[in-house]
């Protein structure tokens, strides 16, 4: 869990369980220097609503293994945007119709934006 307590190190953590599930254009926003109340967005991309429930419980499983729970979820019934709180980071499952419809990205374009491959989350 020590590693985990860096918000940072919980972000490549995050990112890669998505990766491990297949989850798409996966994005950080790093807002510490914009906002008080988070220190990062990752947005990722589901290819339906299975897909996109898959990488939150992924996701939410292995945290909890590291003991690691979340303070709140919105959309997980319905599954195009499910938000996951864990206090320092927030995680944004999108469909892709709705990620563009949203475009939290441009929402937030002050933030310095991180395109997450394979081997940017490699220990």
């Amino acid at each position: 869990m020590d590693k985990l307590e860096n918000s940072r190190n919980l972000v490549k953590f995050i990112a890669k369980s998505a990766l491990d599930k297949k989850g798409g254009n996966i994005v950080t926003l790093d807002l510490r220097k914009i906002s008080t109340m988070v220190d990062y967005f990752i947005i990722i991309t589901g290819t339906s609503d299975k897909h996109a429930k898959a990488i939150a419980d992924d996701i939410d499983i292995k945290l909890g293994k590291e003991g690691i729970r979340k303070w709140h979820i919105e959309g997980y019934s319905y599954g195009h945007w499910i938000l996951l709180d864990y206090v320092d980071v927030v995680v944004h499952i999108f469909l892709e119709e709705e990620r563009l419809y949203y475009n939290i990205e441009s929402l937030w374009g002050d933030a310095l934006i991180e395109r997450i491959e394979e081997e940017n989350v490699k220990s």
